[in-house]
């Protein structure tokens, strides 16, 4: 991460010599890693204990996982992984988010699929994506979906959410079962 917030620095410095007009390709530093830049270091003085994120490439702010393991709640003692995509469109479009780890959850499918309304583009009731969304946004709301923002009502695996309005304690049982095969 600071190889390229120094070579964000680097470039910033290098313009002043050039005449006006003059440009570089090599040397173009996007609007979203600009934008990435300050919104990782803020990201990471202001992580959920819960929360890990790692970055594989430091040259690459836009693609990165985040660990998260829940201390309360059905979830508590699972470890689950997230990839968080960047795209060169964002902040006008959210990131796109997917879950690495084997979950039995309302809001995420067996498949990685999840249901978070800050990460839709368009939503109806006005809580998707807006340009003054950050990361930390994402973050937070991933952290979420593990404690108050747990959603029986409005599923995106319905089937988890209808073992949970049947049987409670066997909905526990799976959850602790997918953990113990998938989250550890």
């Amino acid at each position: 991460m600071l190889t390229l917030a120094s070579k964000l620095k680097k470039d910033d410095g290098g313009k002043t010599g050039r005449a006006s007009g003059a440009s570089d390709s090599t040397h173009r530093v996007s609007i979203r890693d600009r934008l990435l830049t300050k919104e990782v270091a803020e990201l990471e003085a202001n992580l959920p204990s819960t929360c890990k994120a790692s970055f594989p490439d430091e040259n690459k702010l836009h693609h990165f996982q985040l660990s998260v393991s829940p201390d309360e709640g059905y979830y508590q003692s699972g470890k689950f992984q997230f990839e968080i995509d960047v795209p060169e469109a964002y902040n006008m479009v959210p990131p796109k988010v997917r879950c690495l780890t084997r979950i039995w959850h309302p809001n995420i499918t067996e498949n990685g699929e999840i249901c978070l309304s800050l990460l839709r583009e368009h939503s109806i009731d006005g809580t998707g994506w807006a340009p003054t969304r950050t990361l930390k946004d994402v973050v937070w709301g991933l952290n979420s979906l593990f404690t108050d923002l747990l959603n029986f009502d409005d599923p995106l695996n319905i089937d988890a959410a209808e073992h949970h309005l049947r049987d409670k304690e066997d909905f526990r049982n799976k959850v602790q079962d997918y953990i113990k095969h998938y989250a550890r």
